[in-house]
């Protein structure tokens, strides 16, 4: 038996060639766990994602032979119950790195051991094994630049084949998988993005093939380019294991792009390793820093509904809400801006970012999220993001912007950049904007940033009031901290 999680595809999936290799039937279980359908993970928009992606994974199996055995319920009980069934005597599963996952995984090594089945644990969920690379001081990197360095030199898993026939023993009941509107209450983002492997792959295909300056060719230097849009938005089919990170590093290729976007999966690698070793990072500083994180209801809604008056952090809260993913470059202005201008708790934002995240991976997001607050693994913990810099450098012509915040879309007539600053427009071009004035000055915010993180403290960052810090919100030269 093959056990599917979060590695919803037949190409490169160690678990099942191991287990179509060795035995006449295989049967690939996935179970809706009730423990995760009752949880926070369990969103609209990635449940959308997932029965996409199941539904794609049943069809494969059926051309292979086989089909998707499909149960509900206590995922330990249910995978126990299905091998007892079929006279399994191997459950396969690709190992995972959440408090949620290895302790599933200890249950069912519990229960296998017991029922005298044995439990198979392959890699598949990253490129390189969360323990395989390690410091000489420690259980793991706690830095990005040494432990990418290992990362390049570790040796590589060979390309699992994928197998070319599969047999369900003919006594196993299939199931079926819900309805939509019986797992997905609320609505989704409007413009989701499909799921599946064969989408994924088509995606991957075609990016990485891109000639003519498309694609992988451009990414190392437009892969920042927040209008042209130029990153591979692999990262939902990455999340669910529609493509395979391992066979992309094997199919990029080379070049500076190439190396720019292996780059990106050993990042993801690094937060997968730093959460196996501290279970707690979605919940808990990785480095403290003694912030007293203000608490203002108000100024968290104005952030998540892309309303603060700040053009670029706006567009990107609205590129979020509109299709459950945000370009990383935004990712870091918008988190920036909530944790250093507004200072607010890091995991406020992250809550929101996993509510509608389409790829929303408990590694990445919370490893992403502190990186931002520097509360986690980056070396210069008190870097403010400036959104204006950030909007001339990433978004020179404001398409970007006009593109997610309908709202100043009429301010290109005036040139390109205006739109980064509407509360310079002239006065009768503003009464005509239904658009917010900035709700912080930057210049002061970051400055009452770095003086609380100076004292250990929020007085400095706390004794600028709302309408002070609006006064300010043109004031002073706009950089990057």
């Amino acid at each position: 038996m093959v056990l599917f999680t979060r590695d919803l595809r037949v190409h490169d999936h160690p678990a099942l060639a191991a287990a179509a290799g060795e035995a006449e039937y295989v049967v690939p279980l996935f179970v809706f766990d009730d423990a995760i359908l009752g949880s926070d993970f369990a969103r609209p928009n990635r449940l959308s994602f997932l029965l996409d992606s199941l539904v794609e994974l049943d069809s494969s199996l059926r051309r292979l032979g086989a089909a998707l055995v499909v149960r509900r319920g206590d995922v330990v009980d249910q995978a126990l119950a299905v091998a007892t069934e079929a006279g399994a005597g191997a459950i396969h599963l690709s190992s995972d790195v959440s408090a949620y996952a290895r302790r599933r995984e200890a249950r069912l090594a519990g229960a296998c051991s017991t029922a005298r089945i044995e439990l198979r644990s392959h890699p598949g969920v990253t490129v390189v094994g969360a323990g395989e690379v390690t410091p000489g001081d420690g259980d793991h990197f706690k830095v990005f630049t040494p432990y990418y360095r290992r990362w390049r030199e570790h040796p590589l898993r060979p390309v699992a084949d994928t197998p070319g026939r599969l047999a369900l023993p003919d006594e196993t009941a299939t199931g079926a998988l819900p309805e939509r509107r019986a797992l997905i209450c609320d609505p989704c983002s409007p413009a989701l993005a499909p799921g599946g492997e064969t989408e994924g792959r088509r995606r991957a295909g075609a990016w990485l093939a891109g000639g003519g300056g498309s694609g992988v060719d451009r990414y190392h230097d437009a892969n920042d380019d927040l209008a042209g849009d130029a990153t591979s938005r692999f990262s939902p089919y990455l999340h669910f294991g529609c493509l395979s990170p391992r066979a992309l590093v094997g199919d990029v290729g080379t070049g500076a792009g190439a190396d720019a976007f292996v780059r990106q999966l050993c990042w993801r690698d690094f937060h997968h390793q730093v959460l196996a070793a501290r279970p707690g990072l979605p919940r808990q500083d990785y480095h403290t820093r003694d912030d007293r994180w203000r608490r203002d209801d108000d100024d968290l809604a104005a952030w998540k509904a892309g309303r603060t008056g700040y053009p670029l952090v706006d567009a990107g809260m609205r590129q979020l809400a509109a299709e459950g993913w945000m370009h990383n470059r935004a990712r870091l202005v918008t988190a920036s801006f909530l944790t250093k201008d507004l200072y607010l708790d890091w995991r406020l934002g992250a809550a929101h970012f996993w509510d509608l995240l389409v790829d929303g991976d408990l590694a990445n997001n919370a490893g992403n999220w502190q990186w931002v607050a520097g509360t986690g693994n980056d070396t210069r913990p008190h870097r403010v993001f400036n959104p204006l810099r950030q909007a001339d450098r990433f978004d020179p012509e404001g398409a970007y912007v006009r593109r997610y915040v309908p709202e100043l879309a009429a301010v290109e007539a005036l040139g390109g950049g205006a739109v980064h600053q509407p509360w310079k427009l002239p006065a009768e071009v503003r009464s005509t904007l239904d658009y917010p004035e900035p709700m912080v000055g930057h210049d002061e915010a970051a400055a009452a940033f770095r003086a609380a993180r100076d004292l250990g403290s929020s007085k400095s960052r706390t004794g600028s009031s709302p309408k002070r810090r609006k006064q300010a919100a043109g004031e002073g030269q706009q950089r990057l901290v």
